[in-house]
């Protein structure tokens, strides 16, 4: 399941960028399939199935999204941009969950890939949320690519979203770009206080065997 939810990003990432064809949209419904039941499974077997419920809520709403592209009436109700935002977030979601899994522990490696998960689902999100126009959007999948990275390392950008959807994904970008930042400040204060700490040892035991007598 690890293994389909990081699939199932990499299909939304190709449906935002530039569409599925008929194949990959076929595959979506088969994961998207799998997903609905290795939930329900799990909700069978659940002992307190509302405690259950209430905490996989975004599991089900990123189960229950796909069925809004099967809606004809979905695109005249202007739900189209505020389905592929909650998409995006569902899937950034289901992802960083797949990778944490794959990563067995909450390490180094753990981080290393949810970032580059956020980073790659992020900027497809940005570029179908902000793309081309005459306002200055994104020309390429590359540029908001580029721009998801920088606003993830806290560097200044020269442009910013003027879609709601775009603005509340680049928050979110901004609010996981700070605590990576946090992450790695913490891992550094960790090393050199670890480095301190065998020193202090090291020097510790050379003054104790001077002072020991023959």
């Amino acid at each position: 399941m690890a293994v389909l939810g990081l699939v199932w990003a990499v299909l939304l990432v190709v449906d935002l960028v530039r569409g599925l064809p008929q194949a990959l949209a076929v595959a979506t419904d088969v994961i998207w399939g799998i997903f609905i039941f290795d939930f329900a499974v799990r909700f069978l077997v659940a002992p307190r199935k509302l405690l259950y419920l209430r905490r996989n809520l975004l599991t089900i709403l990123s189960l229950a999204l796909p069925a809004f592209r099967l809606l004809r009436f979905a695109r005249a109700l202007r739900l189209v941009r505020g389905v592929r935002l909650i998409r995006v977030l569902t899937s950034l979601n289901r992802g960083i969950r797949s990778a944490r899994h794959a990563s067995q522990r909450r390490g180094f490696g753990y981080v290393l890939s949810a970032t580059v998960l956020v980073t790659i689902v992020g900027a497809a999100g940005m570029y179908a949320f902000e793309r081309g126009g005459t306002s200055g959007g994104f020309q390429t999948y590359a540029d908001a690519l580029w721009w998801t990275a920088m606003l993830l390392t806290s560097t200044a950008s020269e442009y910013w979203p003027r879609t709601a959807e775009g603005r509340v994904l680049c928050l979110v970008l901004s609010l996981y770009g700070y605590g990576l930042f946090g992450y790695f400040t913490a891992m550094l204060a960790s090393f050199f206080v670890g480095q301190d700490a065998e020193t202090a040892k090291g020097t510790g035991a050379r003054r104790s065997s001077k002072n020991t007598p023959p």
